[in-house]
């Protein structure tokens, strides 16, 4: 690990860095998560396919972290590197063309939702106003096809640039990503998401900017915005709702350890008082078991588990 640490080293630019034994509740929503062996932030796709290709020759595992908003990361922490996107990858670029009406736009994979949706709003262009109030990157929205209040990126996006297992880079289509309800190829095929394009319409920037302060009166009234979570814990089963399934079955409320099932929505799983990873995990089997037997219906978490979470 030592001959792999130098030569990591020696690959990073002076914008880089390099961090041994990182917690991971600092980079996490939860605010949970034990350490991560390497924590390597890195600026551009040379130096991203680069560490990747090192980790692959010397067979140390990677994984790659947005703004930590859908994923759990066990108290034991993550062995092998754990990888950071910033510097170009945290640009955007977006070219009007007033007299068709239409805006495309390309953003780096670090780049924030909220920080993004803004923008495009002010600019005079619409459909991305549902991505104002996902706490994530674009990186991760495209590789889990996030989605909220009937928006999806899959209804905007056109093509994404991505770096695969193997460190080679390559652009696929909408259609390539094989984008449906947070699905992606990659949610199958390990790889990195780094710059994707996307087209917009013009619209009423009033109309716009009205549109996305709606919906955040919506989350602020019906989310437990005040407790650190993942946003929804659970994926929607067909023809029907999870957070209605998890109040039927009697659990609003219910808590093992600090982390409870919200009382004003139930389809959150909260960090309500100073949970660890174990205490949400253990949370959330539980609640697949119960409303499983209750319904008859099996829920599958919508959050990413990292790390061991044996007991």
């Amino acid at each position: 690990m030592e001959a792999f640490y130098e030569e990591l080293c020696k690959r990073m630019t002076k914008d880089g860095s390099i961090l041994r034994e990182e917690p991971m509740k600092k980079h996490t929503t939860f605010r949970v998560g034990g350490p991560a062996e390497y924590f390597v932030t890195v600026t551009s796709t040379e130096e991203l396919s680069e560490t990747i290709t090192l980790c692959n020759r010397y067979d140390i595992p990677w994984y790659v972290l947005g703004n930590g908003s859908n994923v759990l990361v066990s108290d034991k922490g993550v062995r092998g590197v754990v990888l950071h996107l910033s510097g170009e990858f945290t640009q955007y670029e977006i070219n009007e063309d007033i007299f068709k009406g239409k805006a495309e736009a390309v953003a780096g994979a670090g780049v924030l939702l909220s920080v993004f949706a803004i923008r495009i709003a002010k600019k005079g262009f619409t459909g991305f106003e549902f991505a104002a109030g996902i706490p994530g990157t674009v990186g991760g929205a495209v590789m889990m096809n996030a989605g909220a209040y009937g928006g999806e990126i899959k209804d905007c996006i056109t093509k994404a640039e991505i770096i695969t297992k193997d460190g080679e880079r390559k652009i696929l289509s909408a259609e390539e990503l094989q984008l449906s309800y947070r699905h992606s190829i990659l949610t199958e095929e390990k790889g990195v998401i780094t710059r994707a394009w996307f087209s917009f319409t013009v619209n009423s920037k009033l109309y716009i900017l009205s549109n996305i302060e709606i919906l955040s009166r919506k989350r602020k009234e019906k989310q437990p915005l005040e407790f650190p979570s993942a946003g929804s814990t659970f994926k929607r089963p067909d023809g029907n709702f999870a957070g209605k399934l998890i109040m039927e079955a009697g659990l609003r409320g219910f808590q093992i350890g600090g982390a409870a099932v919200s009382e004003k929505h139930c389809g959150f799983v909260i960090n309500k008082d100073n949970a660890t990873a174990a205490d949400i995990f253990a949370l959330i089997q539980y609640i697949i078991k119960t409303v499983e037997e209750t319904s008859k219906i099996r829920l599958e978490p919508e959050i990413k588990m990292l790390g061991d979470f044996s007991v």
